[in-house]
């Protein structure tokens, strides 16, 4: 009689791979939880991508965009600006969860497919650029945060890297996400160190209502600030990420409600950070700092007088975080897209002998913006702030391309957009489109000597 083959060889004798198998197992805890009715268990097993994407874009130019709005302008009109962001930034990544959930294919291999191979390279060319200066900037958020703790910057960014390795190396994307997700935690230190400024509930909650007050002084600043907060939320590589790690976790439609609840929650708990950091940043408004000191991006050394050296390490944790869980879903925004671009493999489930070059993509882009991050004297709050307008000028063209495979009827079937959820959309691009346009004009104006504003 012959001997009976082990599973994994015949899994391996039908065509299967290793990727299959192990995301054919994840899927057999998601099938077991919802046939056994456990609502809880099976929010659990599929939340992830959501939230990742929401708290991966809470990273070190974010919260520093955030941080800059409050010393800038103390508690008004950014404070519910941040909340309405991450609404429009829900918005999107529900389609891009939905999307990836019914094509099985990422955002990068769909428009590479259905619009060709101009806008498919564009689009990879677009995400590559933005990616580098933001993992630069990412490194920049690790060194800041450690500088305050005494750790020398060689060795801040070695531990960051170091971070990302480690991550990347179990072959399982389950594995990696709950690596993200533990880590995601901590940027609910924002809020913390927020609090531990002492606020006034009131003026909070008068900012909340109305909006007021409004900012005053130069137009060129509110609008940095403004084009910065929306690319603060709303950016190119949140798209390809959360599309790729919906395919990546092989989430079906049958899971589009979790993959809403997930993107909610991220959204949510985003958005609670985002305010925690202008909380915190907006008591040196409050005592009067200078703006000009604000330029080495040192929030941390200056909240220390003001609020207390706790609250100014908690800020400091904070930043490590932001920047070390965007490294790591960045990078693998990279990886994905480069790897559909490329057909080739893209997957966290692929053990590193079957894809080092998506191995190679995660590690590579961080490799050199570490050695950028290193150049003595880099403006480190100019180079933030720029990072995150880059983003915006980047988006409107990202958003188009993901609302027509939305309503791509032949790719989505009944889980096509709706006419209300294309308006909202809509409107989420022309925003971005203004507030990209609005500062570019601004500085073109003030260049030429015409300076608009106080």
């Amino acid at each position: 009689m012959a001997e009976a083959l082990a599973p994994d060889a015949v899994a391996e004798a039908i065509g299967l791979t290793p990727e299959d198998l192990n995301r054919a197992r994840d899927r057999e805890r998601v099938v077991l939880a919802r046939h056994g009715h456990r609502r809880l268990g099976l929010l659990w097993l599929l939340v992830g991508p959501g939230i990742l994407a929401m708290l991966g874009e809470n990273d070190g130019p974010s919260m520093l965009s955030y941080a800059a709005s409050g010393a800038t302008y103390g508690v008004g009109f950014f404070l519910p600006f941040i909340v309405l962001t991450f609404a429009a930034a829900v918005v999107v990544q529900e389609m891009a969860m939905r999307v990836g959930a019914v094509t099985h294919r990422g955002y990068q291999e769909l428009v590479h497919q259905r619009f060709g191979h101009f806008w498919g390279w564009l689009s990879a060319v677009d995400l590559l650029v933005t990616n580098f200066v933001t993992v630069i900037t990412e490194l920049i958020a690790v060194r800041v945060g450690m500088a305050f703790f005494g750790v020398p910057p060689v060795v801040a960014v070695a531990l960051a890297l170091a971070l990302v390795a480690f991550s990347i190396a179990g072959g399982r994307y389950w594995r990696w996400e709950r690596i993200a997700l533990g880590l995601a935690a901590f940027n609910l230190l924002f809020l913390v160190a927020g609090i531990m400024a002492g606020p006034d509930p009131k003026a909070v909650g008068h900012a909340l209502l109305t909006w007021t007050p409004l900012p005053s002084g130069g137009l060129q600043l509110f609008l940095l600030l403004l084009a910065s907060d929306i690319g603060a939320t709303v950016t190119p590589w949140m798209l390809f990420f959360q599309q790729s790690a919906v395919v990546d976790k092989g989430m079906t439609p049958r899971d589009i409600p979790q993959g809403r609840i997930d993107t909610a929650i991220g959204g949510v708990v985003a958005a609670l950070a985002g305010c925690g950091a202008l909380l915190a940043a907006a008591a040196l408004y409050t005592h009067h700092v200078p703006g000009s000191h604000l330029q080495g991006a040192a929030f941390a050394d200056l909240l220390r007088p003001i609020i207390g050296a706790p609250g100014a390490a908690v800020f400091s944790l904070g930043l490590i975080e932001a920047g070390a869980l965007a490294m790591m879903t960045i990078s693998a925004s990279t990886a994905y897209a480069l790897g559909e671009v490329l057909s080739g493999p893209h997957s966290f489930n692929r053990r590193l002998s079957d894809a080092p070059s998506f191995y190679a993509f995660n590690l590579s882009l961080a490799l050199l913006a570490a050695i950028v991050v290193l150049i003595p004297g880099a403006p480190l709050l100019a180079i933030t702030l720029n990072a995150n307008l880059l983003a915006t000028v980047l988006m409107p063209a990202a958003l188009v391309l993901l609302l027509l495979l939305a309503n791509d009827r032949e790719l989505m079937g009944p889980q096509a957009n709706r006419r209300s959820l294309n308006v909202a959309a809509g409107v989420v691009v022309v925003a971005v489109a203004l507030a990209g346009c609005a500062y570019a004009v601004v500085a073109f104006l003030d260049a030429i000597g015409l300076r608009l504003g106080a």
